[in-house]
């Protein structure tokens, strides 16, 4: 039975270059492979049948030779190059599998840049309400004079002859097939004549880049921001990483936050408390008043609806809740003390209507040491 033309079977055209070749093999392997079609005579067919065209077409002498004489070049050859144990197999999992789980990228020895984290201190009252701010990162960036490809401006990288730009050599054991990094390139798939002064053919130096970050009105310590290819540099023109901007919100000397809802503690004289009266209260947005009863106790909460905070992804603010807090007076004068001790003694005439809380507190004390046994 005849064979296909390999151009035909990969689906390239006569003149396609390598990667070209690469892709279309990569895509049918992924698609026919056989632990991705059990049992399917049809799609294994079809996956050998483009590893053996991939294998002749990758090679520029076996090309060189199909290219004249077709199919016929091959004929009488030991073995077969749709045979699954083939050398070449693992490039199903090294080429294939090792995009999609951050291997090379872009050709030998190129690498996506990796991705960055910059912690950013926010006050309460920014991350409340949004802002815009100028961040400095230390990162590595794209050599300018060489254009990150690490050679001497007017040259260029030369494919490795050993590796032939793989970055990887394969030696064959047995059954078993070993790959690992190229000695002479190290991995880079390219050598490097004349190295760029400015990074030293590295292709990337180190830089601080000033970036603009806005900051969504709502976000809380932990959320991040992303910027997408605002990390380091890939290596050889492959893409950059990203910047995450972690944020970090310091506490306040006022309020607490607890997710939408703001806290805070108020204190008010025992007078207030006693007879009542109206404060003035800070919020993010101004000062409002707040009317407090009279009889107010300690650790009394109100709530100002509204006064709180709209979440970063949606929805309405919360609300601002404040404590009171009877504050005992302190530093008394003479006058003031023989006062408050007139107001204790008319306090004892009906000391259990006036004071409820101590009076059954007291209660409960007695009691206790009445059903006591000792």
């Amino acid at each position: 039975m005849s064979k296909r033309d390999y151009y035909e079977v990969l689906g390239v055209s006569r003149d396609a270059d390598e990667q070209e070749i690469k892709k279309a093999y990569r895509r049918l392997a992924m698609k026919h492979h056989p632990d991705r079609n059990q049992d399917d005579q049809e799609a294994e067919k079809k996956f050998k049948e483009a590893k053996e065209a991939y294998e002749i077409l990758s090679d520029e002498q076996k090309r060189a030779a199909y290219d004249r004489h077709g199919h016929a070049a091959f004929e009488g050859s030991a073995g077969s190059a749709s045979d699954l144990g083939g050398a070449n197999f693992s490039d199903i999992f090294g080429d294939v599998f090792g995009d999609i789980f951050g291997g090379r990228s872009g050709g030998g020895g190129a690498a996506r840049g990796a991705d960055l984290r910059y912690t950013l201190q926010l006050d309460l009252e920014a991350a409340v309400q949004g802002t815009q701010v100028e961040i400095q990162v230390p990162t590595l960036v794209n050599c300018e004079p060489c254009k990150g490809s690490g050679a001497k401006p007017g040259t260029q990288p030369v494919t490795c002859n050993t590796c032939h730009g793989a970055g990887q050599v394969r030696m064959q054991q047995g059954f078993f097939s070993v790959q690992q990094t190229c000695p002479t390139c190290r991995g880079r798939g390219q050598s490097i004549k004349d190295p760029c002064t400015a990074c030293r053919g590295q292709g990337r130096v180190e830089k601080k880049k000033t970036l603009s970050v806005k900051i969504p009105p709502g976000v809380d310590t932990g959320d991040r921001i992303r910027l997408a290819g605002e990390g380091e540099a890939g290596t050889r023109g492959a893409s950059a990483g990203d910047l995450y901007v972690q944020v970090a919100v310091r506490e306040h000397k006022l309020f607490k936050r607890e997710g939408r809802d703001l806290y805070c503690e108020v204190p008010i004289s025992f007078v207030d408390a006693a007879l009542g009266g109206e404060l003035e209260v800070p919020t993010l947005t101004g000062r409002v008043k707040l009317k407090v009863p009279a009889e107010t106790q300690t650790d009394k909460i109100f709530r100002l609806r509204g006064k709180g905070v709209a979440p970063v992804r949606g929805g309405s603010a919360g609300d601002l809740l404040c404590r009171v807090v009877v504050e005992t007076p302190v530093n008394l004068t003479k006058q003031q003390k023989e006062m408050l001790q007139n107001f204790q003694i008319s306090l004892q005439e009906n000391s259990r209507k006036q004071s409820p809380k101590s009076a059954s507190w007291f209660d409960g004390v007695k009691k206790f040491f009445e059903e006591m046994k000792f």
